[in-house]
């Protein structure tokens, strides 16, 4: 199998390359090797590599900025998927695209499901479900994987910004009512290859699975309480910690709102694919280890 890795550097692109790597033929490309602004690029290098899958693990993530780049995020999360879903509906080949738990408002007080209404409250949250959507109504064979609190010790992410700061600081304030899951992007990029690896064993799996499955870490904490487990195991490793203090969101504006809750259901995962990532304390310390 030739498979066509988009954003092979993002966090979650990153760890695609080595779990993918054992699928097939791998051709990852960066966004110094593609500008996803330019459509004619797009089609022409999928048109060029004739892959037999396309993973999209491109995006743009910068939540806040995305209030004031509308143009350039919706470029990138709505538009450059859309012709990758266009691409591989005439290619007959199916796609694999990552999305987020920022297409929810935030106000279930239960996990979301796939089938719950969606309301994002911010441009970047909307920008992923009009993706979302455009590659629906590709009618392309696809896996669309929404995320949650995605980390890992490269990349700008929370936990980085956590290490960071307690070199620079003595009290951290952070929102303590937000909840959702943090993510290893590893995991991610795991989940997703072995979801993959069924395909042979199955002739109808597109037919049966494509669709949208949650894919996060299993249990539930706040900013506050991710931030505290990072500082507890730094300080283990005899690095310096601030004191935290939880403040509600309210305390903290941002430019771009967040869902109050981010929690997602993964039974629809389990059900179809037999796959349940770790508690998010586990992984954090795998992460940290490393």
């Amino acid at each position: 199998m030739k498979i066509l890795l988009i954003g092979a550097q993002g966090q979650v692109g990153f760890q695609l390359q080595r779990s993918l790597a054992c699928l097939g033929q791998l051709h990852s490309t960066t966004r110094l090797d593609l500008d996803l602004s330019d459509i004619s690029a797009i089609r022409s290098l999928t048109n060029d590599v004739k892959p037999d899958l396309i993973v999209n693990a491109a995006a743009y993530t910068a939540v806040d900025k995305a209030e004031q780049e509308t143009e350039l995020a919706r470029q990138i999360n709505t538009i450059a998927p859309a012709i990758f879903a266009e691409q591989a509906k005439k290619l007959a080949i199916p796609l694999v695209h990552y999305s987020t738990d920022y297409v929810f408002d935030g106000s279930k007080n239960s996990p979301w499901i796939e089938t719950d209404v969606t309301g994002p409250l911010s441009h970047y949250g909307l920008t992923k479900l009009e993706g979302e959507q455009a590659i629906l109504e590709s009618e392309c064979d696809h896996l669309i994987f929404r995320t949650s609190w995605v980390y890992d010790r490269r990349g700008h992410n929370f936990l980085n910004t956590m290490l960071r700061l307690a070199e620079e600081r003595d009290q951290l304030n952070i929102v303590d009512d937000q909840l959702g899951t943090p993510t290893w992007s590893r995991h991610i990029a795991d989940v997703t290859a072995q979801a993959l690896a069924q395909v042979n064993k199955d002739e109808s799996f597109w037919k049966r699975n494509s669709g949208i499955y949650h894919l996060s870490a299993t249990g539930q904490t706040s900013w506050k309480g991710f931030a505290e487990a990072i500082f507890k195991l730094a300080e283990k490793d005899g690095r310096r910690v601030p004191k935290v203090n939880g403040i509600p969101t309210t305390d903290y504006p941002t430019p771009a709102k967040r869902p109050l809750n981010s929690l997602m259901d993964n039974s629809k995962l389990q059900q179809h694919f037999g796959l349940q990532l770790p508690d998010w304390q586990q992984s954090l310390q795998w992460v940290m280890q490393s």
